[in-house]
């Protein structure tokens, strides 16, 4: 049944009816009208919103984006940072496994400098035991040749020979003079002269021959003493050029520990700063 037919039962006139119905679909349409347009402000609205959180939602998605990129940078830095501490850990280790081993050869250094400065000691008073025992000789052979008198006896006949000259010198300029007898006095003398110039030159040969003799024996002497002195001079070169060898090695190694204890502190430090 309709609405019309109900109201029409129930006694109600038709224009009225007409009237109240025309009234309600106004209202009806009004208030429709009013919804939509209450809705579509609603919809303006929530599109605002929804512009505006979709404006955050980015804005948060570009922070998380930069905060991801930052952590995974931060982690890449601590991982680089954990493999530098290992490294520089296993570094400080292999340094003072380095130190360790220095210290022992430094040790052992100082024994072998101890042992050839004691060696060269022995061979320097041998040294100069022989150098003493050498100039005692040379000082005695010395005084010996001094005494010789063979040696007396040549500088006699040196002093003979000059004396000789001088006379002779003398005798020529007599011999200027005319006077036969003296020419014949001198002639005389001339010829003793000369047989005793003849025996002397023959002494001093025999005595000059001896005497070289004595001088190759000296000679002789003279070179084995420089060939000693040179031997142990080499041997005390050599000595001296192991002992300043070994100073040098020591000095180095030295300034290597010290280099080495200083980075290991250095190291130290940075990894007692870092944990």
């Amino acid at each position: 049944m309709s609405v019309n037919q109900e109201r029409k039962s129930q006694g109600v006139p038709e224009d009225a009816l007409a009237n109240q119905d025309t009234s309600s679909l106004t209202d009806a349409v009004e208030q429709v009208a009013k919804q939509q347009q209450s809705q579509t402000s609603e919809i303006e609205k929530n599109k605002k919103v929804l512009f505006h959180l979709q404006n955050e939602l980015h804005e948060l998605e570009k922070q998380i984006a930069t905060v991801s990129a930052e952590t995974k940078e931060t982690e890449r830095l601590i991982y680089q940072q954990d493999v530098a501490i290992e490294n520089s850990k296993l570094h400080c280790e292999n340094l003072e496994t380095q130190i360790k081993s220095l210290h022992t050869e430094n040790v052992k250094l100082k024994f072998d400098i101890e042992a050839a400065q004691e060696d060269f000691e022995e061979h320097m008073i041998k040294y100069n035991e022989y150098y003493a025992k050498i100039k005692v000789h040379k000082d005695t052979l010395e005084e010996e040749e001094s005494k010789w008198s063979f040696i007396i006896e040549l500088h006699e006949k040196q002093d003979l020979v000059k004396k000789l000259k001088i006379m002779k010198e003398e005798l020529r300029q007599d011999l200027q003079n005319p006077e036969g007898n003296r020419m014949k006095q001198i002639q005389e003398d001339i010829t003793k002269l000369k047989d005793k110039i003849t025996t002397t030159k023959e002494s001093i040969i025999e005595k000059t021959c001896f005497l070289e003799e004595e001088n190759k024996t000296h000679e002789k002497l003279r070179k084995e003493i420089e060939v000693q002195n040179k031997r142990y001079g080499a041997i005390l070169k050599r000595l001296h050029c192991q002992l300043n060898k070994l100073q040098s090695n020591r000095n180095q190694w030295q300034w290597n520990i010290q280099q080495l204890e200083k980075t290991a502190a250095e190291l130290r430090k940075c990894i007692a700063m870092k944990d």
